[in-house]
């Protein structure tokens, strides 16, 4: 996820970094996406392939951005008068679109080479760039052993009202935090347990994660949730986020993987079009991208990156346990975990 996003919903009728107002029925497509890679100053990895596709194919990119839940639940409402051609969503969402009926098969170019976990079987969505849960803190005002370790440390009384997590069930991050907490915890019951005694030092819910990152670089916050590839293309303009992967008391760290996915709506009004742009987002140049301009990993397992970017990021999951969700455990029952979080936590 790119430098600072807005939260909530976006619709950017004609991107800046494609150069003018889309007018073309057959020159456009429309690309509904949950925030993070797209740029507040034009400098993020959409920026760049929404440009380099428009100036490969002719075609311009209509953007609507909001959490992944949302963009899920809009293109629901406009099924029998579809708009969106592509949806790009962190899991689950993308599981429940397919589920729902909003995605129609098609394998992208290079989707060969991107792993078997990271793309449906069915060719109904690909991942196109790989990225892992994390959470952030302000490492100006917590520095050394100030620094958050384990999810107990942020219902310490230093924390009072310092700490958000975007909502379970509308944002991907913040859905994120109910499955880690589960994993950490070992179970629902002691994971909303934690999360009841988290409440007292939340602020409360935010329906975009992206916006978080700015409060806890000023401070206003101390520690909220995140995502390693937002979170590290933010802290170039950020300079006081750290990230940080929470443990349960005297255990270790753990994050799991995000990705962001991509599926062709079904009955998209600009199908052809929509083809194409996916398989530029799993071209070989745009996923050298990734993390040169990103900030994220690649999704295809033949493109090695070997940027100062890359390298940090490896790094900074080196020694991280990394788990894999049951993600149509998840998906099945997400409704359930969300109602089970909101009854735990009063939101």
């Amino acid at each position: 996820m790119a430098a600072a996003v807005t939260g909530g919903l976006v619709l950017a009728g004609s991107l800046t970094a494609c150069g003018g107002t889309a007018a073309s029925d057959d020159k456009v497509i429309t690309v509904y996406s949950a925030d993070g890679l797209k740029g507040e100053n034009g400098d993020g990895w959409y920026d760049r392939v929404f440009k380099d596709f428009e100036k490969k194919t002719g075609i311009k990119v209509n953007y609507v951005e909001g959490g992944s839940g949302e963009m899920v639940q809009r293109a629901l409402r406009e099924k029998s008068n579809t708009q969106a051609d592509v949806i790009i969503t962190l899991p689950p969402f993308i599981q429940q679109a397919d589920e729902k009926g909003l995605l129609q098969a098609y394998k992208p170019k290079g989707s060969e080479e991107v792993d078997g976990a990271d793309k449906d079987a069915d060719g109904k969505w690909t991942s196109v760039v790989n990225n892992y849960f994390g959470f952030i803190y302000n490492k100006k005002e917590l520095t050394g052993a100030k620094a958050p370790r384990t999810w107990e440390d942020l219902t310490a009384s230093t924390y009072k009202g310092k700490v958000q997590y975007s909502t379970p069930g509308v944002a991907g991050d913040g859905t994120a935090v109910l499955i880690k907490a589960m994993h950490d915890f070992g179970g629902r019951k002691p994971a909303m347990a934690y999360l009841k005694k988290l409440q007292t030092n939340n602020v409360g819910p935010s329906a975009s994660t992206g916006k978080l990152a700015p409060k806890v670089d000023k401070g206003e916050l101390l520690a909220a949730n995140g995502d390693v590839q937002m979170n590290y293309a933010q802290s170039k303009d950020m300079p006081n986020l750290g990230i940080w992967f929470p443990a349960k008391k005297g255990g270790e760290r753990t994050t799991f993987a995000l990705p962001y996915a991509a599926g062709l709506v079904s009955k998209a009004p600009h199908s052809a079009n929509a083809k194409k742009f996916l398989d530029h987002l799993l071209s070989r140049q745009a996923q050298r991208q990734v993390s040169e301009i990103g900030g994220g990993f690649a999704a295809r397992k033949d493109v090695k990156a070997t940027d100062a970017n890359a390298v940090a990021l490896d790094k900074l999951i080196d020694g991280v346990e990394i788990f894999e969700p049951d993600w149509a455990d998840v998906s099945a029952n997400l409704q359930t975990y969300v109602e089970e979080w909101k009854s735990a936590t009063g939101s």
